[in-house]
Formats: C-alpha cells, structure tokens, sequence
C-alpha cells in the first residue's frame, strides 16, 4: 500500500465558505446509536444531527446546520464521526466541546472541536473511513456490551471469514454489497484493508476504505458469518464482484454491531493503519 492513500478529489465551492461575520467549526462526535433513527435528521423520528443542532441552538442561539461526514444507520455507533457548522460565537474553538457536552444527552458527546482549515467540508472534503463490526462468538449472549455486537452462537471458522475478507480489498463494483433501493450511479470503491481477528469468544471485522455504500459493512459482514459457519464459500466474494447479485451474498448483519471508528481526511494514514496494528 502507497504511504499516501487517502487522497481527496474535493475542490472548494462557495458553500465551504463562511458567510461574513462567521467561522466554520469541525467536531468529533461520539455516539451510542442505540435510541437514534441515524444521523440524519427525519420529521417522524430523533437523530444524532437533530439533537446535536438543536442543542447548538441553546448554546448559540443560532439555527446551525450541522454537514456530517457519514449518513449512519438507524442503531449505527460512532467513535469519530465528523461535523462541521458555521457560526457568529464567540465561544473559543477549543471550548465548544464542553460546552455542548454540559448540554448534550450522555450517549451523544463532542470529542474534539476546533476552527475546520479553509474550504473544509466535513462530507466532500472526507477520503476515508474506518468501520468495526464487532460479533459475540461465544455460545451465551453478552449481558455487558450486548447493545453492540451481533451474538451468534454457533461455532465460526475465522481462517474462512479471513480468506474470504482478503478478497474486499482492492478496486471493485460493490453494487451486490448494496441495499435493495440503493440508488447510487457510482458503485465503484477502493477497500485498502479488510481483517478479521478473533479476542477470545469476539469477532472483529475492520474496514478501512475511500467510501462504502448503504449497508456495505452489514452486509460484508452477514456474508463473512455465513462463510464461517460453513454456508457459503469464500468464493461467493468474487462471485458477487462478477455478477452483481446481492443473493450471491449472506444476510445484512444487524446495525447495533457496527460503529463508525473515524473519518478520515488527507494526511491520516498514520490514523487509519493504526486501528490495524497489533
């Protein structure tokens, strides 16, 4: 792999700049996405950017649109998903995070904030990103943590869930890994890694990449359980690159066993390939 991977096609347009009189804020935001119908906001349901926008307001008293790097699911986590907003407040950059966080719910929290450099864009400016889909192998479900895997009980070959993870990485059409309605003219993504590791009865499948479709990791990692419990063959990865049929594939995994680690931008190599690292 190229020390320099992630490499961003994002050319700045009037909207990554602030309107006069105000600066454009970047955040990291952690979340357990248990009680959130996702990111995005919805009329008939609360999501993370709802809740994050509406306590902005209370801080700020300004109706700031808050852009985030990824659209997650309903009952999707996040470690490091990141958002940007422009604002009048005089507020340091560096105190915006605890500022929000003595207002925010305990399951929403700002790790980070600072000034975004000029012409950033939280979602366009955004090269890569990090995901972990987390199973619960052993034949018993969690009690602790249970709201964040997906339990399966029987038995998992991992050198076959390894096999066939190996077969992601490159350059493909992952049309097949998209859900049913997806509507995306461009199915085309570059995986740079793709591992399965095993931490006693766990199972972790983490995926660095430039960009993944709706239910992509979900349903890599449904296929991934199916090829360990000896139902499908690792080839049915290269079988649903070649045809691009999604019932070449296993089930989508449930949304509560995958969390967004962190997005990423240019420069973050040295981040990505740390969450790969022994």
């Amino acid at each position: 792999m190229a020390d320099c991977f992630l490499v961003s096609r994002h050319r700045p347009s009037p909207q990554d700049i602030p309107a006069e009189g105000k600066r454009r804020f970047r955040l990291t935001i952690e979340f357990d996405g248990t009680d959130y119908a996702g990111w995005q906001r919805q009329e008939n349901a609360l999501t993370v950017q709802q809740v994050l926008e509406e306590t902005l307001f209370r801080l700020t008293g300004e109706n700031c649109r808050i852009t985030g790097s990824s659209r997650t699911d309903a009952g999707v986590h996040a470690l490091g998903l990141v958002c940007h907003f422009d604002s009048a407040t005089r507020i340091p950059a560096e105190k915006v995070a605890f500022a929000l966080n003595a207002l925010l719910p305990p399951d929403v929290r700002v790790r980070e904030s600072g000034y975004a450099p000029h012409g950033f864009h939280a979602r366009y400016s955004a090269c890569g990103k990090v995901y972990r889909y987390s199973i619960a192998n052993g034949r018993h479900a969690p009690a602790v943590g249970r709201q964040y895997c997906w339990h399966v009980p029987v038995p998992l070959d991992e050198g076959r869930m390894r096999e066939a993870a190996a077969l992601v990485i490159g350059t493909h059409d992952f049309s097949a890994f998209a859900a049913s309605g997806s509507v995306l003219r461009d199915t085309w993504r570059t995986i740079f890694c793709c591992e399965v590791r095993r931490r006693e009865t766990d199972l972790f499948l983490t995926v660095l990449g430039d960009g993944f479709l709706y239910n992509m990791v979900r349903i890599l990692a449904g296929t991934l359980v199916e090829i360990g419990m000896n139902k499908r063959e690792p080839s049915a990865i290269t079988e649903a690159f070649r045809t691009g049929n999604r019932l070449a594939l296993g089930v989508t995994a449930p949304a509560r066993g995958l969390t967004l680690l962190s997005a990423l931008y240019e420069g973050d190599e040295k981040k990505a390939l740390a969450f790969f690292a022994d």
